[in-house]
């Protein structure tokens, strides 16, 4: 492999990589029932629908930083399994949240509850919408753990890799409790908010990948610690830039509602800044419009007014600044194998300035 952009060499391999394993799994499972085919039919074409497969990516360049090799597919297939683990959060997130929407399409309990409407079947439509996508992230977790530890990379990899792979699965699922307990909380504060960014995403979309990649290579503890360093920071950061698109992106481009955040109810940190730092009146419309479901586009403008007004949105801009800064210090002092540096300096940048 010789990769000449993070988005289209890195990202193509994983794409393979996926494909090929999602077809092998669908053929052994498919031959017990149709039915069953039918369900794993939805959750691959959810799996293969997008996404930026940013988690293999940081993974792949913690490997090259470390000194592994550019042409690895057992190593490739091991950090592809990253992708099934971010399947199972996004289709137990979308339930969660009662998303109808991910990455232009329905969601997947709202898929099966269309279905099980549909074909008039016993019950009612919305538990087995949930009960489905409960199964079918199950599914993808335990197919995360098949790939990764049936890889083919070595023994003594596999298990140099196995510390940072099993703590990132309960940090993730950790970090989901934190999120859905501050929405019930109602905790407002941005402490509470950065816990959830922290635990819910920097470690398992940066942190936890690259230290995955590097460990695969055989790392020292120093560059462990500094990759870990950069990840954490970039990770936030990531956090952050998601959250202001949830709020102010354009569904053209994010694939999802404009607004979703806040009618899920999310406490971000830019919604928190927002409230403490708007006064009464700029709190009270940001207060009314988290976890409303029948928020209008007319809400979701006086709700980006309050925040543009309060300062929110520069103070979140300047946040995700401070941590690029950090993040790049740590990156810079890191002794990488070439061109994982740039590589891993150019992908901060791309996960920090996008627009989806």
């Amino acid at each position: 492999m010789h990769p000449t952009t993070i988005d289209e060499s890195v990202r193509a391999h994983v794409e393979r990589t996926l494909t090929e394993y999602l077809a092998a799994k669908q053929s052994t499972m498919a031959s017990l029932t149709q039915e069953l085919a039918d369900a794993l039919d939805a959750l691959v074409e959810f799996i293969l629908r997008g996404g930026k497969r940013i988690r293999p990516t940081f993974a792949w360049w913690g490997w090259r930083g470390a000194g592994g090799e550019p042409d690895a597919p057992a190593v490739l297939r091991a950090i592809s399994g990253l992708e099934l683990i971010q399947a199972c959060a996004l289709v137990h997130d979308d339930l969660m949240d009662a998303s109808a929407v991910r990455r232009g399409s329905p969601t997947v309990h709202v898929t099966f509850e269309r279905l099980h409407r549909e074909r008039g079947w016993l019950g009612t439509s919305e538990r087995f919408g949930m009960a489905a996508a409960i199964l079918l992230g199950d599914i993808a977790l335990a197919w995360a753990d098949d790939m990764f530890y049936g890889s083919g990379a070595s023994a003594n990899r596999i298990a140099a890799a196995s510390e940072p792979w099993q703590a990132m699965r309960s940090e993730m699922l950790a970090g989901q409790y934190l999120d859905i307990l501050t929405q019930v909380e109602g905790d407002e504060t941005p402490e509470a908010a950065l816990r959830v960014a922290r635990m819910k995403t920097a470690a398992y979309t940066v942190e936890r990948p690259l230290q995955m990649g590097a460990a695969l290579a055989g790392a020292d503890p120093e560059l462990i610690e500094r990759l870990r360093a950069f990840g954490a920071d970039i990770g936030v950061a990531f956090q952050l830039r998601d959250d202001l698109l949830g709020v102010f992106g354009d569904t053209e481009v994010t694939g999802k509602p404009a607004g979703d955040d806040l009618r899920e109810g999310k406490r971000t940190l830019l919604v928190a800044l927002g409230v403490r730092n708007a006064g009464e009146a700029g709190a009270a419309v940001l207060r009314n419009c988290l976890g409303n479901q029948n928020l209008t586009s007319e809400d979701v403008e006086q709700a980006r007014a309050v925040l543009l007004e309060s300062g929110a949105v520069d103070a979140v801009e300047a946040k995700i600044e401070a941590l690029t800064s950090t993040a790049m210090e740590a990156l810079q002092s890191a002794d990488l194998a070439e061109p994982a540096g740039d590589r891993l300096a150019e992908l901060a940048v791309t996960a920090t300035r996008r627009n989806h």
